[in-house]
């Protein structure tokens, strides 16, 4: 057979890492944010491309929007937007500056009465937005929605007078949990694990721990999910396991779960890779595009979490 003078395809490397096939997936689905996003974590990625995809998503009012959070679309500036704002300069060391003030100066502006801020401002009203996200027109406040980005505001040592108010609710709200759901166990850990008043942070965490096991919050055997309830208004099967609380050994949550059964929870999270190599969405999926610009932060999030532990993806 004669050279046809083409050089010979090079050969795929096998898919055998976890790492390799998320890689695939992410290349095939996701945004520009999350492409640069993953190659900052896992591929030697520069922080100035993650920025600058990031900064497609900002508002004139200091906000983000333009379903950043993508259970959130149209461009209105919302606080679901700027709490993953605030984790993806976080992640890439860029939490600070004029933008943060920005940002604090937009958080001012939507704050309900009490200083703090609600999951859902009425400005979406007429976007389309997830059936589990109401938009009312006097909402009250959340720790859902505070809790994480007063957090993110403190691990980065951020001072602004909207921090004053907004900080007294949060300590106020986790402080009084009687009865939760995981969502909102999880916004007052990344409150928690980032709160300036360690001892009192402690304190909370612990007596929230308590609460968590008391309550079968977490899911602590997941080879037997359905003896663990699924909170009121979640989708079937939507359990959350120790890892979706302890993100990192670092987390004050890493102290309500054994050894064991952190360990089962992570056998759990690397098994649930799908053949795309991506994770799944497990919170009520209510339109394609929405799932499918979710399903990228979430397998970045799964190979964080088991990288953070010490398992190998890759």
């Amino acid at each position: 057979m004669a050279d046809s003078g083409v050089p010979p395809l090079p050969s795929t490397p096998p898919a055998r890492t976890p790492l390799f096939r998320a890689e695939q997936f992410v290349w095939l689905t996701a945004r520009v944010l999350e492409q640069r996003l993953f190659a900052y974590h896992f591929l030697h990625g520069c922080p100035e491309a993650v920025d600058t995809a990031l900064d497609a998503y900002r508002n004139e009012d200091g906000g983000y929007g333009h379903a950043l959070e993508p259970d959130l679309r149209g461009p209105v500036s919302q606080p679901l937007h700027i709490a993953r704002a605030l984790r993806v300069l976080d992640a890439v060391g860029r939490c600070g500056g004029q933008r943060v003030e920005r940002v604090c100066r937009y958080l001012t502006s939507v704050s309900t009465p009490d200083g703090a801020l609600p999951a859902v401002h009425p400005g979406q009203r007429g976007y389309p937005t997830a059936p589990f996200l109401t938009v009312v027109d006097n909402p009250p406040s959340e720790l859902l929605s505070t809790g994480p980005v007063v957090g993110l505001l403190h691990r980065n040592e951020v001072w602004h007078a909207w921090l004053f108010r907004a900080t007294d609710y949060c300590w106020q709200a986790v402080e009084s949990l009687e009865k939760s759901h995981p969502y909102e166990v999880q916004a007052a850990v990344a409150f928690l694990d980032a709160a300036p008043d360690r001892p009192r942070a402690e304190a909370a965490a612990d007596r929230l721990g308590r609460l968590v096991r008391e309550q079968r919050l977490a899911a602590l055997d997941p080879d037997r999910p359905d003896a663990f309830p699924v909170a009121a208004g979640y989708a079937p099967g939507e359990h959350h396991f120790p890892h979706d609380f302890a993100r990192s050994p670092d987390s004050l949550a890493r102290a309500w779960f054994t050894d064991d059964e952190m360990a089962r929870s992570l056998d759990h999270l690397a098994a649930r890779q799908q053949e795309d190599g991506g994770w799944p969405v497990t919170w009520r999926q209510w339109a394609p595009a929405p799932t499918l610009e979710a399903r990228p932060l979430v397998t970045i999030e799964a190979l964080r979490t088991l990288r953070a532990y010490g398992r190998f993806v890759g």
